[in-house]
């Protein structure tokens, strides 16, 4: 059973890594949060519903982010499109103008030359070689006046097509601009829901919850560990895969920031699409488009390198490092680090460099702990 078709308690369970990271990057320190009245958020069986809540809100917030970043880069895609046929619109107008002033200077020359026909030339000239070069002359100023006939229309046709594909550019990138917008306005509608309910939260409670976040992350990453589905943990990535995860080591300690791709502040997917242009391979900004877009592998041959992709959407993204860890940047308020691959309900895995063989001798970087989830301490994570 895959990770992500797994009960819905332990999907419960397994919040993604960052909930009270976000309550510290809100200013809300746990000596200083404020209560609320009646304290409806006791320890027990409440705080799994809270954990559930705080999820759901990540989850939408973090679609949303991919959609922003979709608009964002198909919105470049037609910027440089509309450039491009303004760039060929110029051209075939000067092209055309350029024909229109030859095709009347041809007409004018036919004209003066051709009131007297070929035949009665020949008969009045006192040169017949003179009457048949002049007579060729103007059956080639006919055929070029019929090509630059045929250029003209060709012409004006292309300058009809390249300016309704400049509209249709124009229009589409209007209609992407409200999707972004939308999307920034989705965004911050659930980070605000979640900075309201953080910040009704005592001390004790933040506590609580963490402790409830690391034994669902760490019960999660057991269990995954036990099913066998990751296959060998000592697999080597390939030159073009440690250049990628070298990058994203490199990064470790950034903030996490929606719609951001670097080089001070990373979101998921755009921690994972630099890392891979970094190296020389550049891949899909989206984790939807990594995901539909790029080879996909069973988790069993993961190596190093490899992205893995989460939620039945996709809208999540880390970069596998072995060991059953990750590099992620997950979510608003924390910061790019390291993490147990099965920290979020796992949808499977793509490899950018499919066709590039392993390295044969390959040692893993060493991180610092600090660049560690508190859940991926211990033996549970595989390391």
């Amino acid at each position: 059973m895959s990770a992500a078709s797994r009960p819905k308690e332990w999907v419960r369970r397994a919040l993604v890594c960052g909930t009270l990271l976000a309550a510290a990057a809100l200013g809300l320190p746990a000596q200083n949060a404020r209560a609320m009245p009646a304290d409806p958020y006791p320890s027990g069986p409440t705080l799994v519903v809270l954990l559930e809540r705080l999820q759901d809100l990540y989850l939408r917030a973090e679609e949303a982010t991919e959609t922003y970043d979709q608009a964002e880069s198909e919105l470049s895609e037609n910027r440089g499109k509309a450039d491009r046929l303004d760039r060929q619109l110029a051209e075939e107008r000067t092209a055309l103008a350029d024909a229109r002033a030859l095709a009347g200077q041809l007409a004018r020359e036919q004209y003066k030359e051709g009131g007297v026909s070929p035949y009665l030339s020949l008969l009045l000239s006192g040169d017949p070689q003179d009457a048949f070069t002049q007579s060729h002359m103007l059956d080639r100023a006919a055929g070029s006046q019929a090509e630059l006939v045929a250029q003209l229309e060709n012409g004006e046709k292309r300058i009809a097509a390249l300016s309704r594909a400049q509209q249709h550019a124009l229009d589409g990138s209007l209609q992407l601009a409200d999707r972004q917008r939308d999307a920034k306005e989705e965004i911050e509608k659930q980070l605000a829901t979640v900075e309201q309910i953080l910040a009704g939260l005592t001390g004790t409670q933040l506590a609580d919850l963490q402790r409830l976040e690391e034994q669902g992350i760490d019960r999660a990453q057991e269990a995954f560990l036990r099913s066998g589905q990751l296959g060998s943990l000592s697999l080597a990535p390939s030159k073009v895969g440690n250049s990628a995860l070298s990058f994203a080591y490199a990064q470790i300690g950034k903030p996490y920031i929606w719609g951001a791709e670097g080089p001070k502040a990373y979101d998921c997917s755009g921690l994972t699409s630099q890392a891979w242009l970094h190296a020389g391979t550049p891949i899909p900004r989206t984790s939807q488009e990594q995901w539909k877009q790029l080879p996909h592998i069973p988790l069993n041959l993961l190596r190093p390198g490899d992205l893995v992709i989460y939620f039945p959407g996709a809208t999540h993204v880390a970069i596998y490092i072995g060991n059953g860890l990750v590099i992620q940047a997950p979510r608003p308020g924390s910061v790019v680090k390291i993490s147990p691959i099965a920290a979020n309900p796992i949808l499977g895995a793509v490899r950018p460099d499919s066709d590039e063989p392993s390295m044969r001798h390959y040692v893993s970087p060493t991180a610092p702990d600090t660049a560690k989830d508190r859940a991926s301490q211990g033996g549970s994570t595989g390391s």
